[in-house]
Parts: C-alpha cells; sequence; structure tokens
C-alpha cells in the first residue's frame, strides 16, 4: 500500500516563490520587455523585435568589453585555484593554529566589495598609498591611473587578496573528510607526497573544486565593483568590463532598449559558461576509473 502523500510542506515555500516572484521574475519581465521595444518618451513604447539584440551582437564596443572579460576570468581562475588548492593543503588540520589560520582566512571575505575597492585605491596611490609610493622608491613607474598595464596588475592582484581564501576554505573542507586510514595506508605504502596528493586528496576535493570554480567564474565575469571603484574602467578602456559597459549603457546613456537586450545576452553568456564548466567537471568525476 503506497504512503499517503502530505503536501503541506508547500505552504512553507510558498512565502519564498513569492517572494522571488516579485525580487526575480517581475524585474526579469519589466527587462525583456524593454529589451524588443524602443520609446520617444511619454511613455510611449513601439515594438521593435530583435532590433536591439542585432545591435548589441555586432557592437564592437561590447565584444571588445567581452574579450577583456574572458581574459580576467581566465587569469582569476588559472591562479586562484591552484593557490587554494596550495593554501589548503599547508594550513594545519588540527589545534590552536588551524583555528587562528581559519579567522585570517577568512577575513578578506567579510569586506564589502565596496570598501575593498577603496582600500585599493588608497593602497595603490603614488602619493600616499603603501604601495604605490614603496614600488616608487624602489624606482619602478608604477601608476594604475595611466597604465593599462599596472591597472590590470592592480585589479588582479586585489581579486586574488579578496577572494582565494575563499577556494582556500572550500578545499580545506574537502580535505577535512579525508578518513585518517587513507594517510596511514600511504604511509605504509611509502607512497610520495604527489601520490598522496594525486590519489588521495584530489579526489576528495573534487566536489569542492567544481563548486570553487562556478563560484569563481560567475563572481569574476560579474566583476564590477572593486575595479570601478579603483579605475572607473581605465585608463581609457583598459579596465572596462561587461558590467562596467553595461552601467554606462543603461545609466550613463540612458539606453534602456540596448542595456536590457545586453543584460539577456550577458546572463545567457554567464548560464551557457557555467553549463559548459558544470558538464565537463561533473563528467570528469563520474568517469569509471
Amino acid at each position: 500500500m503506497d504512503k499517503p502523500v502530505n503536501n503541506r510542506a508547500w505552504f512553507l515555500v510558498l512565502p519564498v516563490l513569492v517572494l522571488v516572484a516579485f525580487s526575480a521574475v517581475i524585474p526579469l519581465m519589466t527587462v525583456v520587455n524593454y529589451s524588443v521595444q524602443d520609446t520617444f518618451g511619454n511613455n510611449q513604447f513601439f515594438w521593435n523585435g530583435l532590433g536591439w539584440f542585432q545591435e548589441v551582437l555586432a557592437s564592437d564596443r561590447i565584444r571588445a568589453a567581452l574579450g577583456r572579460q574572458i581574459l580576467f576570468s581566465a587569469i582569476i581562475l588559472v591562479i586562484e585555484i591552484p593557490l587554494g588548492i596550495f593554501i589548503a593543503l599547508n594550513m594545519p588540520k588540527k589545534g590552536f593554529w588551524a583555528s587562528v589560520c581559519l579567522v585570517l582566512m577568512a577575513l578578506p571575505l567579510l569586506i564589502p566589495w565596496n570598501v575593498v575597492g577603496t582600500i585599493w585605491q588608497v593602497f595603490g596611490r603614488v602619493d600616499i598609498g603603501l604601495l604605490g609610493r614603496t614600488l616608487a622608491a624602489l624606482g619602478i613607474d608604477y601608476n594604475y591611473v595611466s597604465d593599462a598595464f599596472d591597472a590590470w596588475a592592480t585589479i588582479i592582484v586585489m581579486d586574488v587578496w579578496h577572494w582565494t581564501s575563499l577556494v582556500a576554505l572550500l578545499c580545506y573542507a574537502g580535505l577535512q573528510s579525508i578518513p585518517q586510514a587513507f594517510y596511514q595506508a600511504a604511509e605504509i605504502d611509502q607512497a610520495s607526497r604527489w601520490s598522496v596528493f594525486r590519489y588521495i586528496e584530489l579526489p576528495k576535493m573534487r566536489g569542492v573544486l567544481l563548486i570553487a570554480v562556478l563560484l569563481r567564474f560567475m563572481d569574476s565575469f560579474m566583476i564590477y565593483t572593486e575595479p570601478f571603484v579603483v579605475t572607473g574602467g581605465g585608463p581609457g578602456n583598459a579596465t572596462t568590463f561587461l558590467s562596467i559597459d553595461l552601467v554606462k549603457m543603461a545609466v550613463g546613456q540612458f539606453d534602456l532598449g540596448p542595456a536590457a537586450a545586453f543584460s539577456l545576452i550577458y546572463f545567457l553568456v554567464i548560464l551557457l559558461i557555467s553549463w559548459v564548466f558544470y558538464t565537463v567537471m561533473t563528467a570528469e568525476n563520474e568517469a569509471p576509473r
């Protein structure tokens, strides 16, 4: 005899669904509405179809911003994922110093994004910033305001400082789930440190690494506050990523139609690349060994 199904739990989920409808679905439909219409003011709209999408896809400005965005996200992943793994492997596993390390690693994650940008904006200034004055004293010509390479280096180092802790903490949690018997067996077999990492630690971290890669990719691909506070997208357009370009189009130029189409394409690009990451990494996890 089948057990009766109790659907009363759905009433507990209903407030969340209503909240999501107001905070996500309705604004999304507004963006979709703007993306297929044009207006000449006075709240009068005219059907434009896919015109704005065609304009955005043909824009050299947006293609350049997309190239900068992909390059930035690729650099961030190449640096932060291996660095986070290295830090997690060298953190104490238990005891007083393990607690100290966990607290220190979590501190950058507690700082708001706009504050992080302000900290590094001051930190890198040649006149009053510790980093800027130190590099100037060493004879290094550093100025993130006027030099594109310096601006990129500053933003990358800032992001690595801010978010590597997240990767390290996720990897540390994966390492903590490994039974001690695995290490004891490896010690009996006289396995090398690389073999322990390759066959014991890395497989146990695959799940958390998937989460780390997805979170870091999505966040780096949508980065806005930190580079905007530090460089404002400059010098020139050197650090004008997709998010900054989108805000300039929507708020600065008040081109609501192209901005709405741009935001939908932006969302679909993030969704597609995240799906590719997820599919590839889960396929590797499920592959027979």
